[in-house]
């Protein structure tokens, strides 16, 4: 992983990008990250926007405790409900 202090970044951002195909940039402001440049493997640009989204996360946090105190329904039931055995 390589770190580039802000004020010393010269490249464009289309060069560090393609360099991000390397291995990750860390983009720092007086020693603090702010940023990371990496690739994206195995993904689409919907998964890449929903793992970031803040308001999504929290959907899913909130999802998953509710069904860590309610339980869930089994997808064997959920197929039977929905006709599909």
């Amino acid at each position: 992983m390589k770190t580039v202090e802000l004020d010393d970044a010269t490249m464009s951002l289309a060069d560090y990008a393609r360099k991000a195909g390397e291995e990750p940039y860390v983009v720092t402001d007086h020693g603090t990250p702010v940023a990371i440049l990496l690739p994206l493997e195995n993904t689409d640009l919907e998964s890449a926007s929903l793992s970031s989204n803040r308001r999504f996360i929290e959907l899913i946090e909130r999802s998953r405790a509710r069904v860590r105190q309610e339980g869930g329904i089994p997808s064997a039931e959920v197929r039977r409900r929905l006709g599909l055995v």
